[in-house]
């Protein structure tokens, strides 16, 4: 069982790690200000009829790479999505209502995902997009989504312009529920583990300057702020830098008790080399896009001895829930993807999706009813945490687990072993 955990949270990571190193530009959706009386209810409010919601079905849809380099991270996603879907509709659907999924394939091109989304709005007039996939598509069509008001639930992306602390409006974002880790967030969470868990009253960040390294840098600085007799001093450098000697010194030099290391893949191991090369002898964290065997490799023989590396994680395999809702999958899923984390992941955007749905059995289905009921109480993940959407909080992942480099053997085939489990910003402050 350590195995397998181990094994699925760092490749769970991975689907982040593919979205985190693309990059697109927003769009304009050719919208006017999204006012219209179809925006807040998602249908013709003069005759009462609901878009994408009939007496026996509810019509959703996403664009996602299933051709292409993306499409090992795609095909499985959607297998997930569906197995879900399918199982929920084999059981009766909701309010008798069969719940159907339109896919097309965008080849993850923000201008092939942008058309297709139009379609899906204002063609098909689907309920909701379920799903959202990779980071340029994402980017280039998030304005488009608040436009329009469409419920969209999970986005295959960590990209800050879904973080919202009080989206009171479409305008702000309230019609998006993000679930995998947003950046800012987990900024905030590593800020807490620094104090919460080793006791950090000074905090140094080096960051890159990148959306990944700033969203991170952004999430750890307010969460220090807000927390009594904690400081930081922080470097910023730039992404995919060769050389990071100069920041690591000022680090060095300001005698901090911890460090966060917010930047991915291509910067990251530069950053934990030199550190060691210098000497530094304090413990550090960074991104959960890093917890993979590559990311560990490339350090463990450089920090043993001087310093530990943590990384948190989303998902966990140890509950009675997620034991549960993996038996479940496995059922529900084409055995080729009953180990597939990918495939896991489009289970569990399929499971948040319907739980908005499962709040309004026997209640009028509107754009607007559906947002209030993803608000009314927590989420549970089926393989993690819970995910809070009251008041406007649009922060994705809020609980997270923490694993820390090791040597890579049979026991911990990705050098990765979790120390914690999940736990939120409160649970770690003691609040």
């Amino acid at each position: 069982m350590k195995r397998k955990k181990f094994i699925a949270t760092a490749v769970a990571a991975s689907l982040a790690v593919l979205m985190a190193g693309c990059s697109g530009a927003s769009a304009d959706s050719g919208s006017d200000d999204g006012t219209s009386s179809s925006s807040a209810t998602g249908g013709d409010e003069a005759t009462g009829m609901v878009q994408g919601i009939t007496d026996d079905k509810i019509l959703i849809a996403n664009s996602a790479a299933t051709s292409g380099a993306y499409a090992p991270v795609g095909v499985p996603f959607l297998a997930g999505l569906q197995g879900y879907l399918d199982m929920v509709n084999a059981s009766g659907g909701i309010d008798g209502r069969q719940i159907e999924f339109l896919h097309t394939d965008d080849e993850f091109d923000p201008a092939k995902g942008s058309a297709a989304l139009t379609k899906f709005i204002e063609d098909d007039k689907v309920f909701a997009i379920v799903g959202h996939f990779g980071t340029p598509v994402v980017a280039a069509t998030v304005d488009t989504l608040k436009e329009a008001g469409i419920p969209s639930v999970y986005f295959a992306t960590g990209i800050g312009q879904l973080y919202a602390d009080d989206a009171q409006t479409d305008a702000d974002g309230a019609n998006l529920f993000p679930v995998q880790p947003l950046y800012r967030t987990e900024g905030g969470i590593m800020a807490a583990y620094a104090a919460g868990k080793f006791g950090a009253t000074k905090i140094g960040i080096i960051y890159t300057n990148d959306d990944a390294g700033s969203d991170l840098e952004k999430g750890a600085v307010e969460q220090i702020d807000a927390m009594d007799g904690v400081e930081y001093v922080e470097e910023q450098v730039a992404a995919g830098a060769p050389d990071v000697s100069a920041a690591v010194t000022s680090i060095k030099n300001a005698d901090v008790d911890f460090i966060i290391i917010a930047a991915i893949q291509a910067t990251m191991p530069t950053i934990v080399k030199e550190l060691a090369a210098q000497g530094v002898d304090k413990d550090a964290i960074t991104t959960y896009v890093n917890v993979s065997s590559a990311m560990s490799e490339a350090v463990v023989g450089d920090i043993q001895g001087k310093f530990d590396l943590y990384g948190p994680g989303w998902v966990d395999y140890s509950s009675d829930v997620a034991q549960a809702s993996l038996a479940d999958f496995q059922a529900n899923v084409d055995a080729e993807y009953a180990n597939n984390v990918y495939a896991q992941t489009g289970w569990i955007a399929a499971s948040f999706f319907v739980e908005g749905l499962t709040r309004l059995e026997g209640q009028d289905v509107t754009w607007d009813s559906y947002k209030a009921a993803m608000e009314e109480a927590p989420i549970q993940n089926p393989f993690g945490g819970t995910i809070d959407y009251s008041n406007g909080q649009r922060k994705g992942t809020q609980e997270m687990s923490l694993s820390k480099v090791v040597p890579i053997d049979d026991a911990n085939p990705v050098g990765w072993e979790q120390v914690e489990p999940l736990q939120s910003i409160d649970s770690l402050l003691g609040q």
